[in-house]
Order: structure tokens, then sequence, then C-alpha cells
């Protein structure tokens, strides 16, 4: 059974930075999993945020493109979102998201995915 369990989240003023964690534990296949980070904020559905496939190519939404930069540690099995100049907007519940393997198309779509972690806040104010 996958497990993952998101750590880093919190509060910050717009422009702030903050680093968001993920670990993986369970995942059996000898292939690197696709990992990604989604969000979602009261009354908005969950929205892809940035993904990194097997091969380690990484896509991210338009509008965190310059400002989030997603990285994985493969031999832990971890995910990393560095997110900096962060906005109003940007607040969320941050979740991440891992499977084998994830079509191309699917990769910052939620239905991508089977596995999930809890989330973790992050609440940037003005």
């Amino acid at each position: 059974r996958v497990e993952l369990v998101e750590s880093g989240g919190g509060s910050v003023q717009s422009g702030g930075s903050l680093r968001l964690s993920c670990a993986a534990t369970g995942i059996t296949s000898s292939d690197y999993p696709c990992m990604a980070w989604f969000r979602q904020a009261p009354g908005k559905e969950r929205e892809g945020v940035a993904a990194i496939d097997s091969d380690g190519n990484i896509y991210y939404e338009d509008s965190v493109k310059g400002r989030f930069i997603i990285s994985r540690d493969t031999a832990k099995n971890k995910v990393y979102l560095q997110m900096n100049s962060l906005k109003v907007e940007d607040t969320a519940m941050y979740y991440c998201a891992a499977d084998i393997p994830v079509p191309e198309e699917w990769l910052l779509l939620a239905p991508g995915y089977d596995n999930w972690g809890q989330g973790t806040q992050v609440t940037v104010s003005s």
C-alpha cells in the first residue's frame, strides 16, 4: 500500500517562500513513480500545480511557472515543491500524488493518480 506524507505547509506573507516535502513509502515497482503536487482552495476543484514523471520530465501549471520548482530525490522517493513569490491566490490545501505510470496528458489531472497524501495547508496573506 502506497502512503504519501506531506510536510512544510504554513502561513506566509505575499512574496514569501515555502518548501513542501512529500515522502512516499510502499512503492514496490522498480520504476520511479510519477509524482505531482495538486492544490484545492475552498469551493474550487483540485488542480495540478507541478508534476515530475518517471524519466524526470517536469510539467507546471501556467500560473506557477517561474515561481514554483518541483524536484525529487529518487533514492528516498521524495518530491519537493519550492514555492517562491507566493501570492494570495496560491492559498489552498496542497496534496502530493503518485502513481506508476501516468500518461503525459494526465500528469496534471487528478484522475491520473490513485495515491494521495492527506494534504498540507498553505496560506498566503497580503
